[in-house]
Formats: structure tokens, C-alpha cells, sequence
């Protein structure tokens, strides 16, 4: 039956930031698991408090600015950004005491009962407030400056998430000073958790946080006065750069002159310590221009994700989870080299239960390989100390083409990537920044090799990011092949990234922002069309975010016409799914545990073929349309099989880390079944 279209108003758009903050609730929502170890539960606790400042130093900045440039502007959702900015202060102040509540009722007792300790002051015993003072005078106190406040001395410029504090006081100084108010702001050369000598610790393990030795040593910094009052405070800063890249000559230095700035941007929240007073913290908000939805008191450190540290500190085996070793593919070890492996046909690597380490010897043996001629690869996420950095440096001095596509903007990472660039433009490497206007985020490396006369192309593409590191950690598919479709099109993709022309076909990879935005909408239309017609039509797709407004039209219009879609979004999701006569076929779920979910694959019927496609794009506008992203097919019956299996269905079956979207836009937790389904676990003991 034909069905009109169903425009996307505002109803039907769920807002970006109220669906990344109920992510964070879900990350929040391990640290209360009992299920999970111990301090894998404390590092879900800071992985939340991180996430959070993330949060407000890009989004709740963007929407501070929306709020002051366009007051009277809805987002898509229809609320104006005053609206949004008051219902994000009602969410994140609910998460933040959620928070802390965690970590002083569940888990600070949960390690005491292992011996674990982080003894409030006034729990100190007489051994530990002895260290504690020794090293305040001859570690910490040295390099703190008090700054008093007066007409001369006004309110410092603190830095962005710095540890600082505001003093109250009584009396006067040598020179007859006495303002009342003095700032101490912590180095971070300090660090913030330290453990206690043994000779100082009853039992077990006790840590200091340095907050509290800096407090109960207060004093010592005003000597003759009288401290009334000691309060942390910390603030968050606007963090996003922001460069006119058509008209600034080189991004690079423009970029490194914004990278200082970031420390000292507009401020967008405040935390203050428990206890505070009212009028201190009045006196706060009125220094950083912050409303009273801005502030945030808490309950315990104003740093959450510094108690992270922890979790390395402690040799606890059992409080965390088991050792996990990712297997290397049999075809790798058993092969003289990784060119004869790849050329023996496809293979396909599940990050990270299988191992990086064929990504990273293969460039490896490519920079030593006399046989190798050229290797291109597009940089977006590294890590520092790159063994990937490292075999491109070494290609590049031992004479090979060596091209770099490396993008500066890579939020976070860009003192990082500059820094990389440098390194490879020493040693004569082409280095390109991608284009102008346009992250380049694919994942994607082109080694050229002289074999038998002939040259032939060798391809990795990934979901994830060239960074061992986060191989470790985040869930991707990594593809390795000689198909020589495959290497054109690789070989057409670099050529445009790096030198001027117009766009050529390509005839296996799809590409952002020409050619994938059109396939999706191509492909969503055709499951339509079948299943009006009748015929059998399914969508099954994961990501990390999907808020294209064009897609989520595309994929209610399909729902109204009978396709099936079934979507595993990780965190951002704008669609509303469950909504009568509109989505009722589209289930959305998001799987949270061990692993961060991290792949993008998509899969539609297309009556009966059933194409199956991996790519480095979520359905994000950005994605689509803003940046340089690739999609590929995945043909071999056995690769084809693993994917669906692997990356789709077997996260569809997972009923304990699985939770449901529901249409007003939170989530509910699934309930184990009688054989509960893990993904994580089940893919760990299937592949490592």
C-alpha cells in the first residue's frame, strides 16, 4: 500500500546532547554493577566523569554560544538552547550525584573491605599524618604559589579542569594585607594520587589524594594568618578550536597558536567542593560569568578521572578483569611474511580479539622490504610512540615514497599530530593535511610492492583508528587484501586527497562526502520499495552515532512501508524508535561493557543478495557530508559470514550488557534470558 512521506519534525528528532548524556548513564551504569570487578567498576566511574567534561567543553560550549548568537533558534528538536542548556543542567547535576553517591556508598566500602583504602583526613592515623606532612614540605609545598587577592593581585586566569582553591582568611600580612581571599591553583606536575609508603599503611594499600594533603597543610602557606576556610574548585572550559581554514595560509601554525588558548577559553561549569559556603560560591560564579544551573558541588574531589590511576597503582588481579590476549591469525604466523599472507586471499581481523599486530608488522616489513616502492597512509588517531610513526619514518630514510594524509583537527590529538607531522616532514615524507573544509577520518593504508616484474597494491581499511593502543581497547574491523579494485580504488582516494582533480569513480570503495550519503539513501529506498511490493526487505546496521536527519527520515519511511530495521547505535541516537505508525519496525539497542564499541557495519537484504558493508563513517552529518570517510564491501562467503556473525548478530543476541532504546528516549537494560548471551565474553573465548 502506498504510504505518503513522513517529514522529520521536530517530535520525531530526539536532541544529540540528552542522547549522549543518556550514554553516559549507561557508562555510569558498570561502575554500579556488581557483576563487574572492582576497580574495572571505579575505571567505568571515571571513564563517565571524563566523558562528562568532554561533554561540556565541546557541547554544552557549542550550546552556550547558540544560546548567546541565536537565542530565538530551536534545534532540531524544537526546544529553544536556553530550554536545552536548563534541561542539560537537570540531567548532568541527576549523573554527577549519581556519581558520587557510587563512589562514597559503594565503592571507596567495597575497596576498604580489600584493604584498598583513601582515608578522608579525618581518618589519617598519627603514621600517615606524619609522612603526609614530611611530603607536603618537601614535595608539594615548593611549588605552589598562593596568590592573595587585592586591587594589585586580581583574580588569576586558572586553567581549564586545573585543581585550585579558594582560601578564606583572618588577620594581616608583613605588608598589612588582608583581602579575605587567596587562590592556590595545583601544578599539574604534581601528581593527584599517591600511595603511602608501607611504613605508614596499617595494612593493605591506603592512598592519599593530594587535594587532602594540600588542605590539612593549608596553613603552613599563610603563615601568621588565620585560614576560615578551604574550598576546591575546579572549572571547565570552552575547549573547541576553531580555525578559518580558507583563510589562514598554514593550518598547522594556526592550529598550534589555538592550542594555547584552549586552557583559557569561555568557562561553562563550575565545581565546588561539598561544604562550601553559599557566598563562596556565589563569589565563584560571578569570577567565571556562570549561572547557578553552571555550578556543580560534590561530594568528594572535584576530579573524578584522576582516581583512575588507581587501577594501575594496585597489582589486584582479582579486582580486575582476566588477562586478555588477542590471537594473531594463523594465516599471519604460519606465512614467511605478511605480503604472502595477504596475497593468499582477504583476511579480515576482529580488533581486539584479534591482534593489531599484523597492521603494525606489515608496515613494519614495508619499510624494510628493498621491494617496496611507495606506502600512503591517512592518519587520524596515532597514540604517542607510534611503532606505525616509526616504520613510516623508517621507509621514508631508507629511500621509499612515504606519504602521510595527516589530520591536525583530530579533536584532542592535535598537539599530538602536529608533532608527528614534524617528525615525518624531518625526514622527507610527504605530509598532507587532508582538504580544506573536510576532516579526512578514513582508515585506510596503500603499500605499493614490485613483484615479478609487475607492481602490485596492497590495502588495509578499518572502522578504528591506526593507534595500538586503542586496538587494545575499542572493538573494530580491520581488512587487509590485494584485490587490485580494491588498490585502484585506494590508489584514486590518495591521488585526490593529495594532489587536484575531480572525483573519480570508484568501482568497489564507497566514499564521504560523494558517494556513500546517496548509497544509504539508495539502498533504505530499495528495502522500501520491497517490502511495499511484498517481498521480503530487512536493514540491520551498527554504529557509533546516528543523527542524520535525512537517514532517520529515510529509515521511518522505510519502517511505515513493513522493512525491518534493527539498529545498534553505541552511544548518540536521534532516532525515535516505537513511535505508532511511523517506527514501530525499528528496534534500536546499544551494547556497553569491556570493550568500547567501536565498529560501523552495515548489512541490507537487497533482495537476497545481502550486502554487507564495513565502514569508518557513522550516520552522522558530519560523517556524510563534513568529512573524508570510506565504506567497502566485504565479498568472500567466509569474511561475509564472520561480520554478520561477529559484528552483528551475535551483539543482537546479547542480553547482559544490552539495553533497549525506548521512543520517549531512555533506556532500559534487557534481562538475561535462562542462557544469557554475552557478546564480549563469547567473542573473546571464540577468537582470542
Amino acid at each position: 500500500m502506498e504510504t505518503k512521506p513522513v517529514a522529520l519534525d521536530p517530535s520525531l528528532y530526539l536532541n544529540r546532547e540528552l542522547s549522549l548524556l543518556e550514554f553516559n548513564r549507561r557508562v555510569l551504569a558498570q561502575a554500579l554493577d556488581p557483576t563487574v570487578p572492582l576497580l574495572e567498576r571505579l575505571r567505568f566511574l571515571t571513564i563517565c566523569s571524563s566523558n562528562l567534561d568532554e561533554f561540556f567543553e565541546i557541547r554544552v560550549a557549542g550550546v552556550k554560544q547558540r544560546a548567546h548568537a541565536l537565542p530565538g533558534k530551536p534545534e532540531r528538536d524544537g526546544m529553544l538552547p536556553s530550554e536545552l542548556l536548563h534541561r542539560i543542567s537537570v540531567v548532568a547535576h541527576e549523573l554527577v550525584t549519581r556519581q558520587y553517591a557510587a563512589l562514597n556508598e559503594q565503592l571507596l566500602p567495597a575497596l576498604e573491605a580489600e584493604r584498598i583504602r583513601i582515608p578522608r583526613r579525618s581518618r589519617w592515623s598519627r603514621a600517615l599524618r606524619t609522612w603526609a606532612r614530611a611530603y607536603f614540605h618537601d614535595q608539594v609545598q615548593p611549588v605552589l604559589t598562593p596568590m592573595g587577592l587585592d586591587p594589585v593581585r586580581p583574580f588569576p586566569k586558572v586553567l581549564n579542569k586545573g585543581l585550585n582553591f579558594l582560601i578564606t582568611l583572618e588577620g594581616t600580612d608583613a605588608f598589612g594585607r588582608n583581602s579575605g581571599l587567596a587562590v592556590l591553583q595545583v601544578p599539574r606536575c604534581l601528581p593527584r594520587l599517591i600511595p603511602v609508603p608501607p611504613s605508614a599503611v596499617r595494612d593493605g594499600h591506603e592512598f592519599v589524594l593530594l587535594s587532602s594533603i594540600i588542605h590539612a597543610h593549608i596553613e603552613d602557606l599563610f603563615p601568621g594568618m588565620s585560614v576560615t576556610g578551604c574550598h576546591q574548585f575546579r572549572v571547565t572550559r570552552n575547549s573547541d578550536l576553531w580555525v578559518d581554514e580558507e583563510e589562514v595560509e598554514n593550518l598547522k601554525q594556526a592550529l598550534q597558536g589555538e592550542l594555547a588558548g584552549r586552557r583559557y577559553g569561555e568557562a561553562v561549569r563550575l565545581e565546588v567542593a561539598q561544604g562550601a559556603p553559599d557566598h563562596v560560591a556565589e563569589f565563584l560564579l560571578h569570577q567565571f560569568a556562570l549561572d547557578p544551573d553552571d555550578l556543580y558541588q560534590v561530594d568528594g574531589p572535584v576530579n573524578l578521572h584522576r582516581l583512575g590511576a588507581l587501577v594501575g597503582l594496585v597489582d589486584a588481579p582479582h579486582l580486575k578483569y582476566p588477562p586478555h590476549v588477542p590471537r594473531i591469525p594463523r594465516r599471519f604466523s604460519d606465512a614467511e611474511d605478511p605480503f604472502e599472507a595477504i596475497a593468499s586471499g582477504d583476511i579480515l581481523l576482529h580488533h581486539p580479539y584479534q591482534s593489531f599486530q599484523p597492521v603494525i608488522e606489515l608496515l613494519q616489513e614495508a619499510a624494510r622490504d628493498p621491494d617496496v616502492l611507495a606506502i600512503k597512509q591517512t592518519l587520524y588517531r596515532t597514540g604517542d610512540d607510534s611503532p606505525l610513526v616509526d616504520a613510516l619514518v623508517e621507509a621514508a630514510q631508507a629511500g621509499k615514497v612515504v606519504t602521510a594524509v595527516v589530520e591536525l583537527r583530530a579533536r584532542f590529538d592535535e598537539a599530538a599530530n602536529i608533532n608527528l607531522a614534524d617528525r615525518l616532514e624531518a625526514v622527507g615524507a610527504n605530509v598532507v593535511y587532508g582538504v580544506v573544509g573536510r576532516k579526512c577520518h578514513a582508515k585506510l593504508t596503500l603499500i605499493v610492492r614490485r613483484e615479478e616484474g609487475r607492481l602490485r597494491r596492497y590495502v588495509h581499511l578499518g572502522t578504528g583508528n591506526y593507534h595500538a593502543g586503542t586496538a587494545r581497547a575499542y572493538t573494530d574491523f580491520g581488512y587487509l587484501t590485494a584485490d587490485e579494485q580494491f588498490g585502484e580504488d585506494a590508489h584514486k582516494l590518495f591521488t585526490q586527497l593529495t594532489g587536484l582533480g575531480r572525483a573519480e569513480a570508484l568501482s568497489q570503495l564507497l566514499q564521504s562526502p560523494f558517494t556513500l550519503h546517496r548509497w544509504l539513501h539508495e539502498r533504505i529506498a530499495f528495502e522500501t520499495a520491497e517490502a511495499r511490493a511484498g517481498r521480503p526487505a530487512a536493514i540491520m546496521a551498527r554504529m557509533n552515532s546516528l543523527s542524520e536527519p535525512s537517514i532517520i527520515a529515510a529509515l521511518y519511511e522505510a519502517s511505515r512501508a513493513g522493512v525491518r530495521i534493527d539498529l545498534l547505535v553505541r552511544g548518540i541516537c536521534c532516532l525515535r524508535p516505537g513511535v505508532p505508525g511511523v517506527s514501530d519496525n525499528i528496534t534500536v539497542r546499544s551494547v556497553v561493557g569491556r570493550f568500547l564499541e567501536h565498529s560501523r557495519v552495515y548489512r541490507f537484504h537487497a533482495a537476497g543478495q545481502d550486502l554487507v558493508y564495513c565502514s569508518s563513517a557513522d550516520w552522522m552529518n558530519r560523517n556524510l557530508h563534513r568529512r573524508v570517510e570510506v565504506a567497502w564491501p566485504i565479498h568472500p562467503p567466509e569474511l561475509h559470514a564472520r561480520v554478520v556473525e561477529e559484528g552483528l548478530e551475535i551483539y543482537w543476541r546479547d542480553d547482559t550488557q544490552s539495553w533497549q532504546l525506548q521512543s520517549d528516549g531512555s533506556y532500559t537494560r534487557r534481562t538475561p534470558g535462562e542462557t544469557p548471551t554475552c557478546a564480549q565474553e563469547q567473542l573473546m573465548a571464540r577468537l582470542s
